[in-house]
């Protein structure tokens, strides 16, 4: 499985990782993913691998 959000299609960042010398080595920035139990309108429970902020706002929403 791809690292990304299936909900906000959210994947991985690229960036750089500085040493004190200023060089700069290529690294990625993975999601946060956490597994999540979904209730949809039809009262059936899906499993999916979110991200927190994608979390976050299902709580809010109350669909977890």
């Amino acid at each position: 499985m791809a690292r990304k959000d299936p909900i906000s299609q959210r994947g991985p960042l690229s960036g750089n990782n500085r040493s004190h010398a200023l060089n700069a080595t290529k690294r990625k920035f993975n999601l946060n993913l956490q597994q999540v139990t979904i209730k949809t309108a039809s009262r059936q429970k899906i499993r999916l691998k979110v991200s927190t902020k994608t979390k976050k706002t299902l709580r809010k929403w109350g669909q977890i």
